[in-house]
């Protein structure tokens, strides 16, 4: 037999090469699943923390809001710490790369209809109804990837949260 069949009929390198080409993709799907969990650990930090900042600012005294659309500001800075932070002063971000000036707060305040009377505390100085207060609080953070050191940047993926709480009230 010459050098050259039995170089053909030889599979002892064959193993190696499998693995040469399966090695890329393995690797690919490694990174993509890391990525991704890391993705949906963000996205889950968001949404808790605006929930927390929701029923934060919930639990606040009447007296800070005025319907239609007014805020105490110490209840926008209180709600907006506790959505970043967790705490009401100092602590250290839930989420990379997070700004106060992402979070934003809203108030609608929601009247009966069919003739209804809101009687009770949903009333001004003068007794007139003014409607039940809610307060939205929403949140937006750009993604900041865990393999940007590998060249996948993540550019434009944000992450958004948004959660309506009724105010009740000390």
């Amino acid at each position: 037999m010459t050098a050259g069949v039995r170089l053909l009929r030889s599979t002892r390198g064959a193993a190696a090469v499998e693995m040469a080409l399966v090695t890329p993709l393995l690797l690919i799907i490694m990174m993509g699943s890391f990525e991704l969990g890391n993705y949906f650990m963000n996205e889950h930090k968001l949404v808790k923390a605006v929930r927390d900042g929701a029923r934060f600012a919930g639990r606040q005294a009447f007296g800070s809001y005025t319907c239609p659309s007014t805020i105490d500001n110490t209840v926008v800075t209180n709600t907006k710490n506790v959505v970043m932070t967790g705490v009401l002063s100092g602590g250290s971000n839930r989420i990379v790369n997070w700004n106060a000036s992402s979070i934003t707060l809203s108030l609608n305040c929601f009247t009966a209809t069919g003739g209804q009377d809101m009687l009770g505390i949903y009333r001004n100085s003068t007794g007139a109804s003014v409607g039940a207060p809610v307060v939205t609080v929403s949140a937006t953070v750009r993604y900041t990837p865990v393999l940007a050191s590998f060249g996948f940047r993540g550019v434009g993926f944000n992450l958004n949260a948004r959660q309506q709480a009724a105010v009740m009230g000390l």
